[in-house]
């Protein structure tokens, strides 16, 4: 996800999508444990899209942008 995307979301929608990638990673991290993930680099982007996400979640608190 490209941060112009994300910026068109709103903050609660980013808020959701920072969850659903912890629950995500969460279960990558399972199927890495037990051999079942063949592209390990997905956990590694997954981290980077909630990098980004926090990132403009940032941006707005300190902006003092409510959407």
């Amino acid at each position: 996800m490209k941060a112009a995307e994300i910026r068109q979301l709103t903050t609660q929608d980013i808020r959701d999508r920072i969850a659903e990638t912890h629950e995500t990673i969460t279960t990558l991290h399972f199927q890495h444990a037990s051999s079942q993930l063949t592209n390990t680099a997905q956990i590694d982007q997954m981290r980077r899209d909630i990098a980004r996400l926090m990132t403009i979640l940032r941006e707005r608190e300190l902006s003092g942008e409510q959407q």
